[in-house]
């Protein structure tokens, strides 16, 4: 971080300044992103930094994305439609949003 300062060093600053950091042993880390898509890093290296009472997370590793387009299919749709009472449209929208069937009921029997 700092050349020429030993880790042992820097970790005792840190410390003093109130700030851990803590390393997190994974195989995989998944983001799912709010489009559907996620982000998928593999064999990661993970600090958890804790600071002023909010905990922070440093990822780096092997980095790809991938597409979560769902098929759809009409008897899914004619399903959710009988189950829930909702429209086509809606039983659409819910069922590529959810990735799910059971899901999808659920969330539109609310």
């Amino acid at each position: 971080m700092f050349p020429g300062v030993d880790p042992r060093q820097m970790q005792g600053m840190l410390k003093k300044m109130g700030i851990t950091q803590e390393e997190i042993s994974a195989e995989r880390v998944i983001i799912e992103k709010s489009d559907g898509n996620r982000i998928i890093i593999e064999n990661p290296t993970i600090t958890k930094i804790k600071m002023q009472g909010e905990e922070n997370f440093q990822i780096s590793g092997n980095i790809s994305e991938e597409s979560q387009k769902v098929k759809i299919s009409e008897n899914d749709i004619q399903t959710i439609v009988e189950k829930t009472g909702c429209s086509e449209k809606k039983a659409h929208e819910t069922l590529e949003k959810r990735g799910d069937l059971a899901e999808s009921i659920l969330e539109l029997s609310k």
